[in-house]
């Protein structure tokens, strides 16, 4: 049955503002990994030499193709525990040994990608424990984001100096208002369902008509209040561009001091001993990051943000190798993928690939026009701006964990968590998996050998019957 012409008109006209919304939203998640790749950068720049404008280009040539390959927003984030170890003011990495760290890690992950390893590991590791990493992840990006917020940063010694004042450019009063304009904007995020039923909607579209209809219908529905026309500014774009303002007005000569120019990069030469301490100091401890965090927990997140478009273990695991053996090679910071990335993107509006393949475009423009010049403005950005965007990304990464509402699951991914945020995630991992399978005996059922064990070892006198063969049908 057609539909009037004036309806035909008025539906492609609701057709193309939906669309007008979806793009400025891909364009606001894009930037809401931002809270941890700039910090990160900026440390590893000030402090190891690290050449930004090369990281800039390998890391938005990264962020394209993971876009076009898997059609969801995958993240490109530094790999933190390599980042937390190169900074470290005891004895600080030189870049050839941040580049072998980043190599022997990737290989690592390379090998366990295309040998399916990493595909079994996913199937057999508890759900539980998988929650309690991520809810340990944001939870650590949350306790990050508050230290930004109240403590002034300085990146040169990756420590805090200070209780952050009120006022100032870079003041408490900016961040909060930040902070509270994001809430009214997005509340609790439930905007990612509405522009989900968006993109879903117009890609079910077709040149039939009464097609046409329903998408003027679903207009009509979420338009008329000013929420549903608010959810359509792009929050994190907004907060981040207020921030480069600031970093102006802060110090007006960071403009003066870019150079343009794409930096030159040159091939690394690793020795020895840079192998060495690179793989022990940096790659060990990142290992059970990038494992569990980078790779599971990203694609346990992405099935439940994006049922319709799965992603395996074996894919993430090779996409993590292969970026990091061509990049470290020529000096670009390690990086990975990551659950809270994913997570912040999507808080921010981002809902395909389209946003990382928006956000590497930016950034290779930004590399080949003033490459690591541009650290002078990025040093100057307000990093309590960085730390809202930081905690809506770690807040959201947590709230992933909510539907572990059975008790005995919950106290494993609890265990998981508080294990993780007190140690690391290997700790955390270890412990988990012990508890996991010590519920999983207690709570089933016992053979009679292991009954006649148990008792044998507390001096109850039990003894089987005679004639007794151990098998399924005789568990009581």
């Amino acid at each position: 049955m057609r539909v009037p012409g004036c309806c035909t008109r008025w539906s492609g006209r609701a057709r193309s503002s939906l669309k007008y919304k979806l793009f400025w939203a891909e364009v606001s998640g894009a930037l809401g990994d931002l809270g941890t790749f700039v910090p990160i950068a900026i440390a590893l720049t000030l402090v190891n030499g690290l050449d930004l404008g090369t990281t800039l280009v390998f890391t938005g040539a990264y962020n394209i193709v993971t876009g076009l390959l898997f059609g969801i927003p995958m993240p490109v984030q530094p790999m933190k525990s390599i980042a937390a170890v190169a900074i470290s003011q005891s004895d600080p990495f030189s870049l050839t040994e941040i580049a072998a760290a980043g190599l022997c890690t990737a290989a690592v992950l390379f090998v366990l990608g295309i040998t399916g390893l990493m595909d079994y590991i996913q199937r057999i590791l508890p759900m539980p424990v998988v929650r309690g990493i991520q809810l340990s992840q944001g939870i650590s990006f949350g306790k990050t984001a508050v230290n930004y917020f109240l403590h002034e940063q300085d990146f040169s010694t990756g420590s805090s100096s200070g209780s952050r004042p009120w006022l100032g450019l870079d003041g408490m009063l900016v961040s909060l208002v930040a902070l509270l304009f994001i809430i009214v904007i997005t509340g609790s995020g439930d905007n990612y369902c509405q522009h989900q039923a968006s993109t879903a909607v117009l890609s079910e579209a077709s040149e039939d008509v009464e097609t046409e209809a329903q998408t003027s219908e679903y207009s009509q529905k979420t338009e008329p209040s000013w929420v549903g026309k608010a959810e359509a500014l792009p929050t994190a774009l907004i907060v981040f561009l207020v921030g480069v303002v600031l970093a102006g007005l802060r110090k007006p000569s960071v403009w003066s001091s870019l150079t343009f120019g794409p930096s030159m990069p040159h091939v690394m030469a690793i020795s020895w001993s840079d192998w060495k301490t690179g793989f022990l100091r940096g790659s060990i401890p990142q290992l059970p990051l990038s494992i569990l965090n980078s790779v599971i927990a990203v694609c346990k997140l992405a099935s439940d943000l994006f049922p319709d478009k799965p992603i395996s273990s074996t894919a993430v695991s090779t996409s993590v190798g292969v970026m990091n053996l061509v990049g470290c090679w020529f000096g670009a910071m390690p990086v990975c993928h990551g659950a809270g990335g994913l997570a912040g993107q999507c808080r921010f509006g981002a809902t395909s690939g389209a946003a990382v393949v928006i956000l590497g475009t930016a950034k290779m423009t930004l590399g080949l026009l003033v490459g690591s010049s541009l650290v002078q403005i990025l040093s100057e950005f307000p990093i309590g701006l960085l730390g809202v965007l930081l905690l809506f990304s770690g807040v959201e990464l947590a709230m992933a964990c909510r539907d572990q509402n059975n008790r005995a699951d919950a106290f494993v991914m609890l265990i998981c968590t508080v294990v993780s945020f007190g140690s690391n995630a290997a700790w955390g991992f270890g412990f988990s998996i012990v508890v996991y399978i010590l519920l999983k005996m207690r709570g089933s059922h016992y053979t009679l050998w292991w009954r006649l064990f148990r008792d044998t070892l507390f001096a109850r006198s039990v003894h089987a019957p005679a004639g007794y063969q151990p098998c399924a049908s005789n568990i009581p």
